[in-house]
């Protein structure tokens, strides 16, 4: 009989997997988007280099700001420097993004004065400095901008330009490789031929959960349940992907032949084979010549509760990026049970009132772990741990928030 280990010493064993180190390759920074950086960058200058000018308005001395009238003497528009100076009851009319005149300390608004032929007086006073970028506002030299392992977004393209910088590092994505067995189970357009078979959704819902969080996919589709079919899968799938993902098969039933592949004909190295969870306790990982091999539950609930907590911290190890399991404290608002001493993943709707998250279970289906559709609208998972009590009415929780999955 196996023994099946908790939850927590089985995230303990994923996350302690060695990998080789990640290829990289370079990139332009637009194609990068979604792409995890693979080095720090660092700024190579101050931004901005010298005091610059935040608005159109006036250049001049603070101590001016009570005179009477202050002298235009020039105009300084941006990507321009002018040579003159601002002097004592001098101003230098100037532009957003211009450089702030040698001499000026403070900028007056456009608004905040009236124009008299070629002199200006100040209605409405400003503070010492005002709309003046200093050096370095935006970064500094030498500082930090972008950490390795950041996933590259709008935000880090306009840093990247800023530095003058056309093409980056980046990690290449692993290739996961994605099969559901089952001799009654049919792929897409396949024709019904008797009432005992049944429609394949897992892998093309777990396609769409890897692809999301930036995997490659290479889709087996549907694999029937034989020794020498299931065998032949995972010898393709080995040889061109990082981690082969399957469905169904690990159980204890007679023609749950994938566990039978993975243990004696791959003579795969097993991590675990049996969880105390709930749904999925019957999940297999394993791995062969520095390739990962998770063989899931065949329900589709439980199979895609499972790919959420083991394959994506696997992708995001193998990404080297900074991504975790967005898992976070609400209140539930009924009470709900404890039924079983293992962890469990229940799906809860989850709303977010007035700063706070509150989860609830209305509309969800109880059943087997085969009810995809407790997934659908605004759902998460409750986290209940293996030694947690019934809950209450107004108890903090755990959840993990699937639509932030990306």
């Amino acid at each position: 009989m196996r023994n099946f280990i908790n939850y927590k010493e089985s995230i303990e064993i994923i996350n302690n997997i060695q990998l080789n180190n990640a290829t990289t390759q370079k990139l332009f920074i637009t194609n990068a988007i979604g792409k995890v950086i693979a080095n720090d960058v660092i700024a190579s200058h101050n931004s901005p280099e010298f005091p610059t000018s935040a608005m159109d308005g006036y250049a001049i001395k603070f101590e001016d700001l009570k005179s009477e009238f202050l002298e235009i003497i020039a105009k300084n528009p941006a990507g321009s420097v002018v040579e003159v100076e601002v002097t004592s009851e001098k101003c230098i009319k100037t532009f957003t993004g211009s450089l702030m005149p040698k001499g000026s300390d403070t900028l007056i608004p456009i608004e905040n004065v009236e124009v008299f032929d070629n002199k200006i007086k100040i209605k409405k006073e400003v503070p010492f400095g005002f709309a003046v970028r200093d050096i370095g506002e935006n970064y500094k030299k030498d500082e930090v901008l972008i950490k390795k392992g950041t996933i590259i977004g709008f935000a880090e393209i306009g840093v990247l330009a800023s530095l003058n910088i056309s093409q980056i590092n980046v990690i290449v994505n692993p290739t996961i490789a994605i099969a559901s067995t089952g001799s009654e189970v049919l792929d897409l357009g396949e024709i019904q031929t008797n009432e005992a078979q049944i429609r394949s959704s897992n892998h093309l819902t777990l396609e769409a959960l890897f692809k999301s969080n930036g995997a490659n996919i290479l889709q087996m589709g549907v694999v029937k349940d034989d020794i020498d079919s299931i065998t032949s899968l995972f010898e393709t799938a080995l040889q061109k992907a990082d981690i082969v993902v399957t469905t169904g098969g690990v159980s204890v039933g007679d023609y749950d032949f994938v566990q039978d592949v993975v243990k004696d004909r791959l003579k795969a190295k097993i991590l675990f084979h049996g969880v105390s969870i709930k749904p999925g306790m019957h999940i297999l990982i394993a791995t062969k010549d520095e390739k990962i091999i998770v063989a899931l539950p065949g329900f589709a609930y439980s199979s895609t509760v499972c790919a959420i907590l083991y394959v994506l911290p696997l992708i995001y190890k193998f990404r080297n990026s900074n991504e975790s399991l967005p898992i976070i404290k609400a209140k539930i608002t009924q009470n709900f049970p404890k039924k079983t001493d293992k962890t469990v993943f229940t799906a809860c709707n989850v709303s977010y009132i007035n700063g706070e998250y509150f989860v609830d279970f209305k509309g969800k289906k109880e059943g087997t772990s085969a009810i995809l559709t407790n997934m659908l609208e605004s759902p998460a998972l409750l986290i209940q741990d293996e030694n947690s009590c019934d809950l209450k009415a107004g108890d903090l929780v755990d959840i993990l928030l699937i639509n932030h999955l990306k």
